[in-house]
């Protein structure tokens, strides 16, 4: 690292993101992660100001007057609202520093969507050090995710991620501290409740909210057929009466909207498999395929794809925090992963002393 840098690590902190659609987690350096938080900011229209930050602006969504909006600033993984994002990235920022002996902007590795456009990618880094960062790194969220499961990216023998996050499913081969083959698609969890809330709508006439369907998705779906069905009471409003209405979901229900969602993430992974060299799928083919993301925790997903693509299939410990970690990992060891961060000719030099 740079003199500069040496100088002064003792007054400013390292930290990883993981700014996902859905919820975004914060790594400090020496502590792990700290953040864990819904990606919702709410803002008073009347005078400009944000009202609440993660999981109390969740909360609010679908339950706001007039003068409040309660906002997700990220749309399919990248920026939509750059304003709100550097109001929620500067939150962050201050929540995972409180309490240290910072004097300094912390130095920041973001996670993004493979494949993103550079203008997207400038405007997560833009965003960050408008919020208070000092430098400001990007990595595409299947390697941080790679790094973060300790798979060994950086020899000559691929490893394939499928992380099905909240905006995003990204699947990559990775060899090599690089992207082989990657696809980035815009069916994943935000999608899955989408598919709810319409069958819901469609076959029981019932309407439900987003927080409803994504509880829904959690406990009742399951990919496959059930030995004992599962089943849950959800509650919404008639859409014939307008009047309160409760109906009981089951599995089969809840497989039967998000199929067509499912068989699109299974036929991009086929598709990147067959885009892939035939080495390449060796190596795949005798290590299997790692999932992480929320969508690892929907039950049956696993099995499915193992069945479906004739594959072993891996589960991150906690897929939920892969990517998180991997940020983390980047920014102790920034040295050691320059050549994976993406824009390296905007970045100051890392070699070591």
């Amino acid at each position: 690292m740079t003199l500069f840098s040496t100088f002064v690590q003792p007054f400013s902190n390292d930290i990883g993101i993981d700014l996902g659609t859905a919820n975004s987690l914060v790594y400090l350096r020496g502590k792990g992660i700290i953040i864990n938080e819904p990606s919702v900011v709410a803002l008073n229209l009347k005078t400009g100001q944000v009202v609440a930050v993660g999981r109390q602006a969740k909360e609010m969504l679908g339950r706001t007057p007039q003068h409040i909006r309660a906002v997700r600033p990220l749309v399919n993984g990248v920026v939509s609202d750059f304003e709100v994002t550097e109001e929620m990235l500067s939150y962050f920022l201050r929540k995972a520093q409180a309490g240290t002996r910072a004097l300094i902007g912390p130095r920041v590795v973001i996670g993004v969507p493979s494949g993103i456009t550079n203008v997207e990618s400038r405007a997560v880094r833009d965003a960050a050090k408008n919020a208070g960062a000092r430098e400001v790194y990007i990595v595409e969220e299947p390697i941080a995710a790679a790094i973060g499961m300790r798979l060994p990216i950086h020899e000559p023998r691929a490893s394939m991620i499928v992380d099905i996050g909240g905006g995003t499913t990204d699947i990559a081969v990775i060899a090599l501290n690089g992207l082989v083959r990657s696809k980035n698609l815009h069916v994943a969890g935000d999608r899955l409740n989408i598919d709810i809330i319409a069958h819901l709508r469609d076959e029981f006439k019932i309407v439900i909210g987003e927080g409803t369907a994504e509880d829904l998705k959690f406990a009742v779906c399951s990919v496959l057929e059930e030995d004992a069905p599962l089943e849950a009471p959800v509650r919404g409003r008639d859409l014939v009466t307008g009047l309160p209405k409760e109906v009981v979901i089951t599995d089969e229900d809840v497989r039967d909207a998000i199929a067509g969602s499912v068989d699109a993430i299974i036929e991009a992974i086929r598709e990147v498999l067959e885009e892939s060299p035939p080495t390449v799928v060796s190596d795949i083919m005798g290590v299997g395929l790692n999932l992480t993301g929320g969508g690892a925790l929907i039950h049956g997903v696993p099995e499915l794809l193992q069945t479906m693509l004739e594959l072993p299939v891996n589960i991150a410990n906690d897929p939920l925090t892969s990517v998180a970690r991997g940020t983390g990992t980047i920014a102790e060891k920034l040295h050691e992963y320059s050549d994976i961060l993406l824009d390296e000719d905007a970045l100051p030099n890392l070699e070591t002393t």
